[in-house]
């Protein structure tokens, strides 16, 4: 079963496939994810490794959390799940529900 994992602290400037490089050298990646601003397109400095096994997940953790990536320090543990949102916000989104004439 794979185990995905967060990783923190990237340089801006990183790339998919330098992650995938990165966590490659720990075992199978099967997938690589840098997640980024949608407005600007800009790298928000983390993303999402999908390692194949726990075994690998851990290894890649005990090597890289703490890491040094172009002068950044790596934070890297297994991911958490996405909390739900409430839906607030917006134009009538939020706030008591009311008639408004």
């Amino acid at each position: 079963m794979s185990t995905k994992l967060y990783v923190g602290g990237l340089p801006y400037a990183a790339t998919e496939s330098q992650l995938t490089t990165l966590f490659a050298e720990h075992g199978t990646v099967e997938s690589a994810r840098i997640v980024s601003d949608k407005f600007t397109g800009q790298s928000r400095g983390f993303g999402f490794v999908e390692m194949s096994t726990t075994d690998e997940a851990q290894a890649a953790i005990t090597a890289l959390n703490g890491s040094q990536m172009d002068g950044r320090s790596l934070t890297v543990n297994e991911a958490k799940p996405m909390e739900p949102r409430s839906g607030g916000g917006g134009r009538f989104g939020g706030g008591p529900k009311r008639n408004r004439f």
